[in-house]
This record gives structure tokens, C-alpha cells and sequence, in this order.
């Protein structure tokens, strides 16, 4: 079995296997696609395979969309040139549902795939005339919170930023200068309306593009590359729109398993391994759970989406989801998982959902303290939310995430995960009502000392705090329960207001999040210790 479309031809083999496969002509819509192009997608990689390549491909099958998908990677080439282009731009979809049964669904709506590459003539100028074309309608992008970047960690702008706004839209080389230099040739061609939709999984996302591409308007228009209409233009959203949007489904990296399942029903794979370093593969594993809430606002009219499960609303409803999400019903629950889960050993976050005392920890952080102040978005029920979380999505044993992964950043996140929740208990003057949020804080100064619950080094995963902290806690020893010492060390990391968003000193948690981490570092076993007592105290 060769997945390609002459391969796919022989439909009895492929579907004797249990793949489903597209329901519309495909040659129809490669020609739709490129005479009128409608969606074009930045980064190609494995959550936009699961997610929004599987929704236009149910609209296809539905017969509500002519033209599909033109896929575009501007960071690794060789995933269009090494993955994509041999298997003429289709991927395999196996969905890993908590029940144990898996759908194996070959994906087909990419009708084009290009390389966002300012060197590659023939590459960009077909860009440049899907840009400059009436039908369309938006771009949707998957690049990483990091993507959008203008400035580094201490504000300072970055290097290549700085060279793309003297360089111009002719000779931008850096991914966000190549999709300005993309908007200014819309723009000179009819300053044609299009919406820029970020997908990614951060929040505010949409903000986050505006802002980039605003400062390269400015710059460029500053520098006399573009004329002064180029600034309203960007900064008119009846011309070019920034929608905001929440997204959440698990996509990990293709997993050893899955690979072995799909060869065995006699799939020839091409796994493959890029230059500067990205896996990929011809599917994606995915889980069955998943939810995009978009801003419904697209100049040029949008494909009928919410008929694939697409929601779209207003500005505040789909910051209000953003909130539910991070701040109570998942990200809380994963980072507490991710904490005590390398703590304990623990490699697969379905294993931790096997743990009695881990259950309890995450349904106390969910429940009991986030959902009474959780923000409800009326789109979403985040009690149902958080259901799903807890009984479906983290213990399913086909979703191979680990601790390890998700640890990673932790800094980053304690502010956004549960500072929210700690203000407005702070507000209601119950913040001594909390109890497992604090005991994840202790767990986090725990990890830090690099050392798990046996006793034995621990290797730590990235963090661009974790240096810093690690010196401020450098004091503490493993097995030392002076409260005193403790205190001392812990409470100026706990007064900064950067990681947790608040000072919890004066938000009067620190003795707590003190006498936790006692109890936490008194020896080998003091962790499960202290869980267990808390999940018996509860």
C-alpha cells in the first residue's frame, strides 16, 4: 500500500484495512485549489495535519467546499520537499480514542503544498500570485507562540527582525518579513481584503500577529519601501482582519507504536528526519478530543466552517474560552501532573491517571479550587470540560505525552495556570481555602532540587528560569525540614510576582507553600507521602 493518490485508487485494499478514504474527487480539487486558492495554511506540521487539514476535509466530503487546503512551511523546507511532495500532499489520521479503538483516516484536502522560501523564485512567486488572487479568503498559522517573536526575553528586538525592516519587503528573508512582504503584494495588487487567523496555542494569539505585522508596516513604511496606504491597510480590520482564537487537541510526536500498527496493515513509510532536526511522518496520531473557537471576523467571507465543529463567535467569548482552558479546566491539570509525575518517575501521563493520589490531586486543582471561579464562556461548559480532561483525554493509554514534555517552561506558565485562580480567591478573601494549588507550587521548588522521590539525580527539563531559581534555592539540601532555612530560601522566589503573577507573600501563601515543601523534601518517599496524606485528608 502506497499512500499517494494512483495508491490509494485500489479503495477495497485500503478499506479491508479500516481506513476511510476521501469522499470527493481529488484531481477536481487540486485544480479548484490552485485557479482559486481560498485557505492557505503557515506550518505544516502535525496539529494542523489532526485538525484543521481533517476539517476541511470533512467539508469536502460534504460537498460544502470546492477548493481545499494550500499548505506552506517556512521554517523546514524539507517537510514539504522530504514528506509531503512524495506522498502528493496526503497524510494518514489515526485517531486514538480513550475507549481503545483507533480510526485510521487518509487526509486529502491539501491541494497544494509550497515553501515559504525568499531564494526559491519559482516557490515564492507562486505565493505571490495565490496572494494577489480575488478568491482568497484567509491564512491560518501554526508557527509557535515563538513564531511571532520581535524581541528577546529582555526586550531588546531581535537580530534578524532588525534586518528584515531595514531589507524591505523585496529582500525580508525571516518568516514573519516573507509573510509582511506576502501582505504588501496583496495590498499593491488591489488592496484586497483578507483575514490573518492565528491558530496557535497561545493566548491573545491574534494580537500577537497584528502586533508583528503592524511593526513591519511601520518600519517598512518609515523607511520608504511602502507607501503610507500599506499602516491602514494593516490596521483596518475591513481590509486585513486578526482574528483571536482558542485551540486544544493533543498532537503528539508520531509514536513508535502507531508507525508499527499502520506497516503492519502493509503501509510503505517514509519516516523521515530533517536537516535541522524535525520528525515527521507520513500520519499523525491525534486524540479524538478537540475544540478551535474563532473570532468570527474574515473580510472576505470564511468557508462555512462550524459544519466541521469549528465555533465562532465575538472577541470576548473566545478570550473568555482561552481563560477556561488555560487558567482552570487543562493546563492546571497537566502542569500538577507534569510536577509529580517526573517527581514520582513517571514517563506517560496515562500511567499518572492509574495513580489514586495523582487522580486526586488533579480533581482538587479542577474542581474544588478552579471551577468555583473558572470563566464560562456559555460556548463551553467548563465543568464538562474538565470532565473530559480528567475521564477521557489524559488517561487515554494511546496518547503517549509525558511529564517530561510538559514540565517544560514551568516558569513560564505558573503565572497564566493558576495565578488567576489565586486572585480572585485572593479577592473573595478565601485564599486560605486553597490547599492543592499551593502543594503544586511546593512540588515545583521540590523538582527543582533536581532530585526525584527515591532520592536519586533527576534530570530537569527546560526552563529559562530554572538556573536562577535553582541558585536561590541552592541553600537547601535534600532531607532538610528547618522551616526557618526553608523560609528564608523560598519566600523572595515567592514573592515574584513574574512567575506566579502575584506576590504570594502578601497574598498570604508563602507559609503554606513553606511548610509543603517540608514535608516534601523530608526524604525518599516524601512525596508519595505527603500526596497520599493529602488525597486521605481531602
Amino acid at each position: 500500500m502506497k499512500l499517494t493518490r494512483e495508491g490509494i485508487n485500489n479503495t477495497k485494499e485500503w478499506e479491508d484495512k479500516g481506513y476511510i478514504l476521501p469522499k470527493f474527487a481529488i484531481e477536481p480539487m487540486i485544480k479548484a485549489t490552485h485557479d482559486h486558492p481560498v485557505w492557505v495554511h503557515f506550518g505544516a506540521g502535525n496539529i494542523f495535519r489532526a485538525f484543521m487539514a481533517n476539517a476541511a476535509q470533512k467539508m469536502l466530503d460534504a460537498g460544502e467546499m470546492e477548493s481545499g487546503i494550500v499548505a506552506v512551511d517556512g521554517f523546514d523546507y524539507e517537510i514539504i520537499q522530504k514528506q509531503y511532495r512524495p506522498h502528493d500532499n496526503l497524510s494518514v489520521l489515526v485517531t486514538l480514542k480513550a475507549d481503545g479503538s483507533v480510526e485510521k483516516k487518509v487526509i486529502a484536502s491539501i491541494g497544494e503544498s509550497c515553501i515559504l522560501d525568499r531564494d526559491n523564485e519559482a516557490e515564492f512567486n507562486r505565493l505571490k500570485e495565490i496572494f494577489a488572487s480575488d478568491s482568497l479568503q484567509f491564512c491560518s498559522f501554526t508557527i509557535t507562540e515563538k513564531g511571532y517573536a520581535l524581541q528577546d526575553r529582555n526586550g531588546n528586538e531581535l537580530p534578524a527582525i532588525t534586518a528584515d525592516f531595514n531589507a524591505g519587503p523585496q529582500k525580508a528573508s525571516g518568516y514573519l518579513g516573507k509573510v509582511a512582504s506576502l501582505l504588501v503584494w496583496r495590498y499593491q495588487n488591489g488592496k484586497k481584503p483578507v483575514a490573518m487567523v492565528s491558530m496557535d496555542n497561545c493566548s491573545r494569539n491574534g494580537e500577537k500577529l497584528y502586533t508583528a505585522m503592524d511593526a513591519f508596516a511601520h518600519a517598512w513604511v518609515s523607511r520608504g519601501f511602502v507607501d503610507d496606504g500599506f499602516l491602514q491597510y494593516i490596521e483596518s480590520p475591513s481590509s486585513v482582519s486578526f482574528p483571536w482564537s482558542m485551540i486544544d487537541k493533543i498532537t503528539p510526536r508520531p509514536h513508535p507504536d502507531v508507525q508499527k500498527m499502520i506497516e503492519e496493515d502493509g503501509l510503505e513509510l517514509n519516516t523521515v528526519v530533517t536537516s535541522k532536526g524535525t520528525y515527521c511522518a507520513p500520519f499523525v496520531n491525534a486524540e479524538e478530543c478537540e475544540y478551535l473557537v474563532i473570532e468570527d471576523q474574515f473580510p472576505s467571507g470564511r468557508p462555512a466552517l462550524e459544519e466541521a465543529g469549528l465555533i465562532f463567535t465575538d472577541r470576548a467569548t473566545v478570550e473568555k474560552a482561552e481563560r477556561m482552558k488555560v487558567g482552570t479546566c487543562l493546563n492546571p491539570l497537566h502542569t500538577s501532573l507534569a510536577i509529580y509525575g517526573c517527581l514520582l518517575g513517571y514517563t506517560r501521563i496515562c500511567d499518572e491517571m492509574k495513580d489514586a493520589d495523582l487522580v486526586h490531586l488533579i480533581q482538587t486543582v479542577g474542581y474544588v479550587e478552579g471551577l468555583p471561579v473558572a470563566t464560562d464562556p456559555k460556548i463551553l461548559n467548563p465543568k464538562e470540560f474538565i470532565d473530559a480532561v480528567v475521564y477521557k483525554r489524559l488517561p487515554n493509554p494511546f496518547m503517549p505525552d509525558t511529564p517530561q514534555r510538559i514540565a517544560t517552561d514551568t516558569s513560564q506558565k505558573l503565572s497564566v495556570r493558576f495565578g488567576e485562580t489565586v486572585k480572585a480567591y485572593v479577592k473573595l478573601g478565601k485564599v486560605h481555602d486553597l490547599h492543592a494549588i499551593p502543594l503544586v507550587y511546593a512540588g515545583w521548588l521540590r523538582y527543582l532540587l533536581a532530585i526525584d522521590d527515591e532520592g536519586k539525580p533527576m534530570e530537569l527539563s527546560d526552563d529559562p528560569l530554572k538556573e536562577k531559581v535553582q541558585k536561590e534555592l541552592a541553600g537547601i539540601s535534600f532531607g532538610e525540614t528547618d522551616l526557618s532555612k526553608l523560609r528564608a530560601a523560598i519566600v523572595p522566589v515567592l514573592k515574584d510576582s513574574s512567575i506566579f503573577g502575584l506576590d504570594l507573600e502578601e497574598a498570604g501563601l508563602a507559609d503554606e507553600v513553606v511548610a509543603d515543601f517540608a514535608k516534601l523534601n523530608a526524604g525518599a518517599g516524601a512525596v508519595r507521602t505527603v500526596l497520599h496524606t493529602f488525597a486521605k485528608q481531602e
